[in-house]
């Protein structure tokens, strides 16, 4: 549904629609368009094109459409936005939430910033018992200018892969499993997965809280935080923090511009470039004192921890959400038209 206050345009393969105010509720256009009903007329008069399939103006305009008198109309779209909004809201919590994280993470592993706070006599804007973690002065190293104290190291000293391959008669319906497919770019939030009852290869395991790292194209920038336990591509590479306290460090390193394309630079191969743990490991990084990872990851944690809670929250609201849309679309459940027109006004 686009937005009221969008200007857009659209591309050659879409059309717009647009419901008759009269006749059709806009937002219930919309879900009895998902309904499965709908999407199997779609898929029954789906035509083949030169390129890809392709439905006909003519025939999308004659879709049989269930349409409920306009009161419980809107009622059903209040029903099933609400749920909707309420998973949108989630999304762009996380989405707020890794911000948060990333901008942590550059202002004091990359920037420095409470350090050359001190140097300048400027107040780092941190707790005193954080602050005070913070030396006054960079020195020297083969990195360039790093906090006096800090150690000039690589990747592989704080994290390590985990190498665990599952064969694929060893995984049952009941395991999860994440492929390059689920993961989004550019986000540690992980909201998709699916069973593993279709695998017919092996697969590498990984555990809650590990950290997923797309190694086939790494510019595609595919990097998250596992909400489950399950099993994964082999195309993906499963990082731990070699400590507890190193966790939020290791993950702000992983998901870094600047990692992901130190990666990409060394992948092999033309088509299909994939980079690797021995080069990843070799990653440059200034190591800071146990002190200051464990204080980063005291703030950093929780917001992971919020994230992963918001993943599980959305596929319930969405499992019920797509429980609920061919149920009320087929009138199999009924809810008060006057609950929709309640809704209009508290909007």
């Amino acid at each position: 549904m686009v937005p009221q206050d969008l200007r857009c345009c659209l591309g050659q393969r879409m059309v717009m629609l647009r419901a008759d105010p009269r006749k059709c509720h806009s937002r219930f256009l919309l879900y009895a368009i998902q309904s499965e009903e709908v999407q199997h007329e779609i898929r029954v008069n789906e035509g083949t094109g030169s390129t890809v399939s392709n439905l006909r103006i003519p025939l999308l305009e004659a879709l049989p459409i269930p349409c409920p008198p306009l009161p419980e109309q809107r009622a059903i779209a209040s029903v099933l936005g609400a749920l909707d909004d309420k998973i949108d809201l989630n999304r762009r919590m996380c989405q707020t939430l890794e911000e948060m994280a990333r901008a942590l993470f550059k202002s004091w592993f990359v920037d420095f910033d409470p350090v050359r706070a001190k140097m300048e006599s400027r107040d780092p804007g941190l707790p005193k018992e954080i602050a005070d973690l913070f030396p006054s002065r960079l020195v020297d190293s083969e990195l360039g200018p790093i906090p006096e104290g800090w150690t000039a190291s690589n990747f592989g000293c704080i994290a390590e892969a985990r190498r665990e391959g599952v064969a694929a008669n060893q995984i049952d319906a009941a395991t999860k499993y994440i492929g390059l497919e689920h993961m989004p770019r550019r986000s540690i939030s992980l909201w998709e997965w699916e069973s593993g009852d279709a695998i017919e290869s092996n697969k590498s395991r990984f555990a809650k809280g590990d950290i997923l790292f797309g190694k086939l194209r790494p510019y595609f920038h595919k990097v998250g935080v596992a909400p489950i336990d399950g099993v994964c591509s082999t195309d993906i590479i499963v990082i731990q923090p070699k400590n507890r306290a190193a966790f939020s460090a290791v993950l702000g390193l992983a998901s870094s511009d600047d990692f992901v394309a130190y990666t990409d630079k060394r992948s092999a191969g033309t088509r299909m470039p994939r980079t690797n743990w021995s080069d990843m490991a070799a990653y440059p990084v200034a190591v800071p004192p146990s002190a200051v990872l464990s204080a980063h990851d005291s703030i950093i944690r929780p917001l992971a921890e919020r994230i992963a809670s918001a993943i599980h929250e959305v596929r319930l609201l969405q499992a019920l959400r797509d429980t609920l849309l061919p149920k009320l679309i087929a009138g199999e459940v009924r809810v008060p038209a006057s609950l929709g027109s309640m809704q209009e006004m508290a909007s």
